[in-house]
């Protein structure tokens, strides 16, 4: 029966009652949608959304954020570690405090990772024309600086009255809990309109629960699949991340021990399997391990699970070299179901793979002895390689970046997680990391973007407060957004950050050297006279600048002292950091080389030799990429 009654509230205060009230329900288990709300104020939200959130503080807990961008990343974090089923709010002024938001929105929305994004706007009235930090647009009187938050937002909505926030709440969380759909979604607030009174509807504050699907497979297309397993010799699986936020890692590893059909694991999907299950052959495509990469190259049936094929899994279209090779393709989303001209199940992936599992039952399916004893002894010979590169002879020397991530490894158990996202880290991780839980591997990959991984510890911790979260993060990466230290300081979240200095941006200096760049500017080191910047290493304390804000450190010279550091900073209940400097950015050795080629393109004329032979080589590797139609 519907209620007459009305509750008389600003269109903020209305808009945290309704937040609050919001649920995800998936396989039975019900949790709140928007944990919590995260916040900058300024004249654009202060008075609005800031003072909703003193009135209704005891319904939405809010963290203090430093960083616009870094809030974004730590709500990722948070949505990713609670399996797109919860999320945080990020509320922002207008002007910069905005336009900060669209890197993060773009890494959310990339990575099908719900967030909610609050930014004020201008006045919807125009009374007060132009503003503080407002963008005017002689050619559009309707247009702000939070227009540039749509191509990079699932949903965007501009609440110019106040009985229209009804149908954008409703269609934002639509959105958010969409597992085809989601990702940044955004409500532009005006700030005279977050201040303004309505009489709601008492429904509106209602609490309302979610379902998030599980759609089944089409009885065709999985007739279909099945019959393509059946006919393939040389299978392989890839699971992507789909895997992990259907949380379909034990109907994949039902599926891949009833089949012994192998499975390698992209960026996102990594962990999907643990390491040490037979048919979990590791990383696939260009920071892959070389058994996935042979076995995808020889491959006559790629089974795609929840990954979207980006360049780097696929090598840039010349890794998957079989004659005759065909896709099969399991994937909730028909975009990505659909590429690589592939066999299409279009269904969640838990559903999908105990659908598959169950049909191949039938005749008790399985891949010939044969293959499994092949892969299974590449496999081997590649933990071999891994243990050689964690090794260290000499414990008294300075550690190389394997021998960091060795030490680190010796020491995780499967409450660990281990974030990263961009530099020389994903590399190394992706070929070396034995991942001991479906989430202890937190790379975020698809957008690669430096700054996440200290935000994001943050947002993985909040969530999951019982686990050792870990930011993997190198200089460069340390040097674009550590601001976020002093809110995990202020609020006592005890991540752990592992501070690698190299003094420079050692994986762009890998690449520039490959493609005739000759590192140029990749290292952080004083300029020569001569344009270049090849004199001595610049004199940068990372370690002091991370005790600076307020974050306890301990600092590693040698391996055995890294050892010890992160014993410590791993029985800590407060926010430490393990500082260790390792090789500079020129001279890293250690990691296995890539075992797949990536399309960098090079300069097509050049005098200097560097770049010729670069380029010589990269038409070689051009004329082996496929079109798979």
């Amino acid at each position: 029966m519907t209620s007459n009654r009305l509750v008389r509230l600003t269109v903020a205060q209305a808009l945290v009652r309704f937040l609050a009230a919001q649920y995800t329900e998936r396989d039975g288990v019900r949790q709140r949608l928007i944990g919590a709300t995260w916040g900058i104020f300024g004249h654009g939200n202060v008075a609005g959304l800031g003072q909703a959130l003193v009135e209704y503080g005891d319904a939405m807990p809010f963290h203090q954020g430093r960083n616009e961008q870094s809030m974004v990343h730590a709500a990722v974090g948070y949505a990713r570690q609670s399996n797109r089923l919860s999320t945080h709010a990020v509320t922002t002024s207008i002007g910069p405090g905005a336009t900060n938001l669209v890197t993060g929105a773009a890494l959310a929305t990339v990575n099908h990772l719900p967030v909610l994004l609050l930014p004020g706007d201008t006045f919807a009235t125009r009374v007060a024309d132009p503003v503080l930090q407002q963008l005017e647009v002689p050619y559009a009187g309707d247009v702000s600086v939070n227009d540039s938050l749509r191509p990079v937002s699932r949903y965007f909505d501009r609440v110019t009255r106040p009985e229209a926030l009804i149908p954008a709440a409703l269609q934002a969380v639509r959105v958010l809990t969409d597992p085809v759909e989601t990702g940044a979604v955004t409500l532009a607030l005006p700030q005279d309109v977050q201040a303004e009174a309505w009489d709601w509807p008492e429904e509106f504050f209602a609490e309302r629960t979610w379902t998030v699907r599980r759609p089944g497979a089409d009885p065709a297309e999985l007739a279909a699949a099945v019959r393509a397993i059946r006919a393939a010799r040389r299978p392989l699986l890839v699971a992507g991340g789909g895997v992990h936020h259907s949380r379909a890692e034990e109907a994949l590893a039902a599926f891949a021990a009833a089949t012994g059909i192998p499975v390698a694991s992209t960026q996102a999907g990594k962990g999907s399997l643990r390491h040490d299950h037979p048919q979990d052959v590791g990383g696939i495509g260009h920071t892959g391990t070389a058994t996935a990469d042979e076995l995808a190259r020889t491959a006559d049936l790629v089974i795609g699970v929840g990954t979207r094929y980006t360049d780097f899994t696929t090598a840039s279209n010349t890794l998957f070299q079989g004659d005759g090779v065909r896709f099969l393709n399991l994937n909730i989303a028909s975009y990505d179901g659909h590429k690589l001209a592939g066999l299409p199940v279009v269904a969640d992936a838990r559903s999908g793979l105990e659908a598959l599992t169950g049909e191949l039952a039938r005749d008790g399916h399985r891949v010939a002895d044969a293959y499994v004893a092949e892969y299974g002894e590449d496999k081997e010979r590649w933990e071999q390689r891994v243990d050689a590169c964690f090794e260290a002879e000499e414990i008294d020397v300075r550690p190389t970046q394997t021998q960091v991530l060795g030490a680190l490894d010796a020491l995780a158990d499967e409450s660990d997680v281990v974030i990263n996202a961009a530099g020389s880290l994903p590399g190394d991780l992706h070929k070396l990391w034995r991942a001991r839980s479906r989430d202890q591997y937190h790379l975020e990959y698809g957008y690669s973007c430096m700054g996440y991984e200290i935000p994001a510890a943050i947002g993985v911790k909040l969530a999951a407060p019982e686990r050792n979260v870990w930011a993997l993060v190198g200089d460069g990466t340390y040097l674009m957004m550590p601001t976020e230290i002093v809110t995990a300081v202020q609020e006592g979240i005890a991540i752990k950050i592992l501070l690698v200095q190299n003094h420079g941006y050692a994986s762009i200096g890998g690449l520039s050297e490959s493609v005739g760049g000759e590192r140029f500017g990749t290292a952080y080191r004083y300029t020569a006279g001569d344009g270049t910047f090849t004199g001595a290493p610049l004199p940068v304390d990372l370690a002091a600048n991370v005790a600076s804000l307020g974050m306890r450190v301990l600092r590693a010279k040698t391996v055995r002292e890294l050892r010890e550091a992160l014993a410590e900073a791993r029985a800590a209940d407060t926010p430490t950091c393990v500082y260790v400097e390792t090789e500079t950015a020129d001279t890293v050795s250690g990691p296995p080389p890539a075992q797949a080629w990536w399309d960098v393109p090079v300069a097509e004329t050049a005098t200097r030799p560097s770049a010729v032979k670069a380029r010589e080589l990269y038409e070689r590797h051009v004329s082996t990429r496929r079109r798979h139609l």
